[in-house]
Parts: C-alpha cells; structure tokens; sequence
C-alpha cells in the first residue's frame, strides 16, 4: 500500500512542545502501516478526512471541565535490560532536548483541552477508532462524563513513591477479555510512567481494562463494538517492546477496515 493511500490517523498535541511526543507516536503509526498528522489548535485540519484519531500526552486537564477547582502544586534498585537503559536514555535525552514551556506558564491548555473534547465527540459520533494516551485517556474519560484524581500520591503508601520515568518501572493488571488483555498478550503488562494524576469517576459506556495493584487505573476501553482505548502509559516511548506497540497496530487496522 501505498504512503497516500495509507489511513490517515490525528495525532493531537499542544502548540508548544510536545515534539518528542509527536515524532515517537509518528513512528509507531508508520510503523503500523498508517499515515499521521499532527494536529494542535493551530494547525487546522479537516477532521472528515481522518481514519483514526490519538488524543496525546501533555499537560493536566482543567478540573473546570469536570466541576472542581484546581488543587495547589505537588512539592517536589530496580534492574532493567540494557536495551531498556539504551532506549530511555536516549528518549529522555529527546524529550529534554525538544521540550518548550506553555506560553505564560499556564497550568491548563484550555484551547487544547476544547480541540480535543471536539475530535472525541467527532470520532464517537462517526464510530472512528480512538486512542488516548495519558493525559489523553484521562480527557476522553472527562468528555464522556467522568472525573480524575487530581494527585495519586495518596495511593502510594510510605515508603512506595509514584514513578516517573520513560522506562517500565509499573505493573499493571489487565481484565480478562479485554482488548489490552488481548493486545498486551497476559494478565500483566511492565509499564511506564510520566502522570501525577488518574481516571477516578468513569465516564458513560466506559469500562475499566488495566490497574495497578494499589487502585489506580491504567487502561479504559468503551463498552460494544468499535475501537475506543485508552492507557495512563506511553506506549509511543517502549518502542523496544513489540506489545506496546501493537496499540497502534490495532488502532491503523481499525482505521483501515472502516
């Protein structure tokens, strides 16, 4: 097939940074046989012509959109395979090298936040495959009614914090029958992780498919036919790991056969 003829899948991103984000989650979609373009709340684009969409990674959602004010800032041994290291070392070196601050510091993106809420609305209406990635399956979650933890730290007994980092330091538990049970392969998934927030209210026809072992949700998918996933990970970022990234596979193939 053809580069042209190839589904044409929306990436979603802000209009300052995010270049790391966007260059990763590009190659995955190649890599998946699909066609992506960036789409951010300046860069106009018809969304008729879109087979698949990714709501990307970035800042927090406005608690605006879920009814709550926002809380005040957070204050401030494991082994890995050297291709783990190699990998993370080098994404994380990208991100610090591609990275752009939001104009005026603003905490919330509300412009993103609206383009995005649009083009869940869009591809839900029009039955197109769906793919957030975190602060992406969180606004999915938000836009069909559900709400978020704005900090997970309480989740975290003394002792255990919440890491952050490109490499796999989580466990997750996937449901049984689910579609990341069935794309991730088993019960379990190693995952990483770049979030201080998380999914708490479900949002309507939402179920939930990953959790870590403390509660916290990791992975959501819509209830009936269609292609409507979200994960609170960065699959765009294991691109050493086959598994993760056949979320972009199933995504493309989703976009192709509709």
């Amino acid at each position: 097939m053809s580069f042209a003829n190839r589904p044409v899948i929306g990436v979603t991103g802000p209009d300052q940074g995010g270049l790391s984000a966007w260059l990763m989650t590009a190659l995955a979609i190649r890599r998946a046989g699909g066609r992506p373009v960036r789409l951010t709340p300046s860069r106009s684009y018809d969304e008729n012509r879109l087979d698949g969409i990714v709501i990307g990674g970035g800042t927090d959602v406005d608690p605006f959109h879920y009814g709550e004010e926002p809380l005040p800032p957070p204050q401030t041994a494991e082994h890995f395979s050297l291709t783990d290291w190699t990998v993370g070392l080098l994404l994380s070196a990208l991100r610090f090298l591609l990275a752009r601050h939001n104009r005026g510091g603003e905490m919330f993106d509300r412009q993103r936040d609206e383009l995005e809420q649009h083009l869940v609305r869009h591809a839900l209406y029009t039955d197109k495959p769906l793919l957030g990635i975190c602060r992406g399956a969180q606004l999915i979650n938000v836009t069909l009614g559900g709400s978020l933890h704005q900090s997970i730290d309480d989740f975290y007994q003394e002792g255990t914090a919440n890491p952050r980092s490109i490499l796999p330091r989580k466990t997750v538990t996937l449901a049984e029958g689910s579609c990341l049970y069935e794309l991730l392969g088993g019960a379990e998934a190693r995952v990483n992780a770049l979030h201080e927030q998380s999914i708490r209210d479900l949002g309507d026809g939402l179920l939930v498919s990953a959790r870590e072992r403390n509660g916290v949700i990791q992975g959501i998918e819509r209830e009936g036919p269609g292609f409507v996933l979200g994960v609170q990970w960065h699959p765009e970022y294991l691109p050493q790991y086959p598994s993760q990234q056949r979320l972009f596979g199933a995504l493309v193939t989703a976009a192709r056969d509709r």
